[in-house]
């Protein structure tokens, strides 16, 4: 009875091992839609057509320490502007024309605290990030859709111009995943 037992557990975690999502790099991001931070909506992937999108996904204040390491590098290489007359003759630099978006996911009982959140998060938010941070508040936990295992870590997406994934990754910053993701921007 045993054996029958621990057979049966063995081929139910096979078929739920079986069953895990392969990865979203090369599906469509799923549709989102968000609150910017002057209360106008937008939509993922809808809104972001044309250019290439890099998205921050964190569903907890656990994954704000390690979105930490990632702001100073993304805001460096995608939105601070190089001083022309201090930039090396040498020094390859791109102007990256993308949609760039940190989105707090407000979903489940953390629905309840998102007025909150969102106003702590916005009084801490430095007012030139203002227009990369949207926010999530719904019932939808894109769980399976974007393969999430973990909600105390960021998870960053890349998104060509037609709105497939073609790059994930999560944690913390370092610098080869920042050069996955320009390596695929690039590409264009």
């Amino acid at each position: 009875m045993k054996t029958i037992f621990l057979s049966i557990a063995i081929v139910a975690s096979a078929a739920l091992i079986a069953f895990k999502p392969a990865g979203v790099v090369g599906n469509m991001f799923p549709a989102i839609s968000c609150e910017a931070y002057d209360g106008k909506t937008v939509n993922i992937p809808t809104d972001t057509k044309g250019k290439y999108t890099l998205i921050c996904m964190a569903f907890s204040t656990a994954a704000e320490d390690d979105l930490r390491t990632w702001i100073n590098p993304i805001y460096n290489k995608f939105i601070g502007k190089v001083d022309a007359s201090k930039a090396d003759v040498f020094d390859v630099s791109y102007d990256y024309d993308v949609n760039l978006y940190f989105i707090p996911m407000f979903t489940g009982a953390n629905q309840l605290a998102a007025k909150q959140s969102k106003e702590k998060i916005k009084s801490k938010t430095d007012k030139e990030l203002y227009p990369y941070l949207l926010f999530y508040d719904g019932g939808k936990t894109y769980k399976e859709e974007l393969d999430f295992q973990k909600r105390d870590v960021p998870y960053f997406f890349v998104l060509d111009k037609t709105g497939k994934v073609k790059y994930t990754t999560s944690g913390k910053y370092d610098d080869k995943k920042m050069e996955k993701i320009l390596d695929i921007i690039e590409e264009n």
